[in-house]
């Protein structure tokens, strides 16, 4: 019934017929509830994508210091040890190689394995761990873009 009206109602102004006066208050306060709840529901989706975006970006840093690793032991006979923050910094500009939680990685290594971590402004960080033979883990600590179990590249 209430559909009915407001049909006839809004085709009534878009005709130019001078039958209707304009919307009743309760329809504009029916109108302004229904916007209301989308908003409620789209504002905090809308927030919590910001995070994801920064875990994704430390994701990604990880995986960039990775690459960056695996050139800083081609060019040093095939050895991870000695490889500092700076020097991946050296190899890929874009890695944060000092700072506070804006995705600046850390490495930890040896001759045959190293770890490298990024740390997101959320306080998430994610790790990549390469042990000897080749086996690679992606570590994470934190809450949101964690997940249960701690292993974030399945």
């Amino acid at each position: 019934m209430f559909i009915q009206n407001l049909r006839a109602k809004v085709g009534a102004r878009l005709s130019g017929e001078k039958s209707e006066a304009g919307f009743t208050l309760i329809e504009l306060l029916v109108v302004m509830l229904i916007l209301g709840i989308l908003a409620a529901i789209a504002i905090p989706a809308f927030f919590n994508q910001r995070e994801k975006a920064t875990d994704a970006q430390a994701k990604s840093a990880a995986r960039t210091a990775e690459t960056a690793m695996e050139t800083f032991a081609t060019e040093h006979g095939g050895s991870y040890a000695g490889a500092e923050a700076e020097d991946l910094h050296k190899i890929e500009p874009t890695l944060v190689a000092t700072g506070e939680k804006n995705n600046v990685i850390s490495v930890a290594s040896s001759a045959e394995e190293y770890t490298v971590t990024s740390e997101a402004s959320t306080e998430d960080t994610f790790s990549i761990t390469r042990k000897p033979g080749g086996v690679v883990e992606f570590d994470c600590t934190g809450g949101g873009g964690c997940p249960t179990g701690g292993e974030w590249n399945k």
